[in-house]
């Protein structure tokens, strides 16, 4: 079975551990991309790895500690 490669917040939240409210966060502070399909916002499976990779070990919710993914 082929594993998607866009999750929607939701799906973000679920696979990684990570809360929705936290999600939504990142995203509005730039640190996490994502792209808009009109009100759906879609995360890259990849982009939300890289994410979890490069902060390893921080506070997530110290925003300003955060690197952000390029």
């Amino acid at each position: 079975m082929n594993e998607k490669i866009g999750l929607t917040v939701e799906e973000a939240a679920a696979s990684s551990g990570i809360g929705r409210n936290t999600i939504r966060m990142l995203i509005d502070r730039g640190k996490l991309p994502v792209l808009k399909v009109g009100r759906k916002t879609i995360i890259r499976r990849d982009t939300l790895e890289k994410f979890m990779i490069i902060n390893e070990g921080k506070d997530l919710l110290e925003v300003d500690t955060v690197n952000e993914v390029q």
